[in-house]
């Protein structure tokens, strides 16, 4: 290939070098810029083809105006909240994602999670850790024959729902946009029979505008049982105050959260300082664990998304 025909590519965060190695061996020109704010990325965007990222910052549709070139934007990883998704649309730009890439270590960390609650494990070891030995008031409730209630079946719930069949718990679903998706893992379900017999709800769904505080007070206020709640997904589709209020009331019994809605977009930042209240409780709540949104967070995963990103974007540059 010519080197005027090479298509140019930019990394704006590092990705595991399968991906640009692949690129490259393809006949791509690979750049990396890691650290230039977005209003100095904009003023080169034009000259590139490919735009490969995770969530540094927003791509508006100022940015994407200057970006004249370019054919695609490959997010490494699954949320789009911070790309003009529609907008790329409208001037050729597609925009590739990699769910398939932490599909597993996400399931994994939310059976983790879901141990860690359902069996006191962290606060466990930090009593013992402080010299405290109490059994009783650790006493576990077991996951085998338990109802789960996965919201969202994409990749990460379809992932979960396979592992939860190794525990014998009964696992149903409920996805707002899919239908026809019942299998030997899980139970297709409507919204309201989830919410009249699970035990244990797993969120799995993407932010998106239409789903901003979906599980609120009245969403979880619908659950028949006193249940168990995991979110690995996005922190702004759960209602912080609602979830401490209903921990408060025992409706909801514990909590596991690798997402807060007070993360930064960026979700590599977090600050401790000034939190609301509702946050401040979580953090002292022995019925809660909290993770710094690290569920698709493994050392095969990032292998994996190079590997899957690779594949989608091979299509649109070379066919």
């Amino acid at each position: 290939m010519k080197t005027k025909n090479r298509p140019k590519i930019l990394f704006l965060d590092k990705a595991h070098p399968f991906l640009e190695n692949y690129l490259t061996e393809k006949g791509a020109e690979c750049h990396t810029d890691t650290t230039s704010p977005v209003h100095e990325i904009a003023k080169i965007i034009g000259q590139y083809q490919g735009l490969v990222m995770r969530s540094r910052f927003a791509l508006d549709q100022q940015f994407l105006d200057m970006a004249v070139g370019l054919r695609f934007i490959a997010r490494e990883g699954v949320g789009l909240e911070h790309i003009a998704v529609e907008y790329a649309a409208g001037k050729g730009i597609e925009v590739l994602t990699s769910p398939e890439g932490s599909r597993d270590t996400v399931a994994e960390h939310a059976i983790g999670l879901l141990l860690c609650l359902m069996n006191n494990l962290c606060r466990a070891d930090s009593q013992v850790r402080n010299g405290e030995w109490i059994r009783e008031g650790n006493r576990a409730v077991e996951l085998k024959g338990k109802t789960v209630g996965i919201l969202g079946y994409g990749n990460m719930g379809a992932a979960l729902a396979r592992r939860l069949s190794g525990f014998e718990a009964r696992v149903m679903a409920y996805d707002r946009y899919k239908r026809g998706f019942a299998d030997a893992y899980v139970e297709e379900v409507a919204l309201e029979k989830l919410q009249s017999e699970a035990d244990i709800v797993s969120l799995h769904f993407p932010y998106s505008a239409d789903n901003h505080y979906y599980v609120n007070h009245a969403f979880l206020m619908n659950f028949n049982k006193d249940i168990f709640l995991v979110n690995t997904a996005r922190g702004l589709i759960l209602e912080t105050e609602a979830l401490v209020s209903h921990l408060k009331s025992g409706k909801v019994k514990g909590a596991a959260l690798d997402v807060i809605e007070y993360e930064e977009t960026s979700f590599d930042k977090f600050k401790l300082e000034k939190l609301p209240p509702a946050f401040e409780y979580l953090r002292k709540a022995d019925n809660v664990v909290l993770t710094p949104h690290i569920a698709g967070w493994s050392f095969e995963s990032k292998e994996k998304h190079a590997q899957v990103l690779a594949g989608k974007i091979g299509r649109v540059l070379f066919g």
